[in-house]
């Protein structure tokens, strides 16, 4: 999980990854399907020790010393922390303020690396988004991409499995406040339709 990102767009001031989504803070969402996807270890790049303390138990803390230098910086990060893990032939890889993917996106990923695939991208509805699937083969090359260039530059060169994601979840990325404002709505719908339904079958 990538959460090393300045967030300038969102607020300078402070960590975007600590902005408070329905109580917790924006990273805790995005890490918390990670762990549920039951794909281990679960390593967290950061780059701002205020974020490493905010993150739920279970999972492995990387830092990114210089993240101003774009996300190939973190996903070298995370890559260097999973090299010691020999019985680990690949990862998957989310973005720490994408708070609506689901496990199972996780999950499906890691089953497309199962059923042959070392490159592979989650689609929705059709269009590539996160998470992403990069098999051990492909880490010395990915620890060559710099500044912004991300997993996607492997895809052009090498092609990817697409797996749909479609019924897992939401790839929608937090980068303003009115990103923020709009996926807080989504999650307060959610709950109250979950609580009608209880409300519902209880009756």
């Amino acid at each position: 999980m990538l959460a090393a990102g300045r967030g300038v767009r969102f607020d300078p001031t402070a960590p975007k990854q600590l902005t408070p989504l329905a109580g917790e803070p924006l990273v805790a969402h995005a890490v918390r399907a990670a762990i549920r996807s039951g794909l281990a270890p679960v390593i967290v790049v950061v780059s701002d020790e205020r974020v490493a303390v905010a993150l739920p138990d279970g999972v492995q803390v990387a830092r990114n010393p210089a993240p101003e230098a774009g996300i190939a910086s973190s996903l070298h990060a995370a890559l260097d922390a999973l090299a010691g893990e020999r019985d680990v032939d690949g990862a998957v890889i989310g973005l720490a303020d994408q708070p609506l993917v689901g496990p199972d996106a996780y999950r499906r990923l890691a089953r497309a690396y199962d059923e042959g695939a070392r490159l592979a991208v989650a689609t929705y509805g059709g269009g590539r988004a996160n998470p992403v699937l990069l098999a051990r083969e492909h880490w010395d090359e990915a620890r060559t991409l710099q500044g912004d260039e991300g997993a996607r530059v492997l895809f052009r060169t090498h092609g990817a499995v697409e797996v749909p994601c479609d019924g897992t979840g939401d790839p929608a990325d937090v980068d303003t406040p009115a990103d923020l404002a709009a996926i807080e709505s989504r999650l307060r719908e959610k709950a109250r339709e979950k609580a009608w339904r209880s409300q519902t079958a209880s009756e």
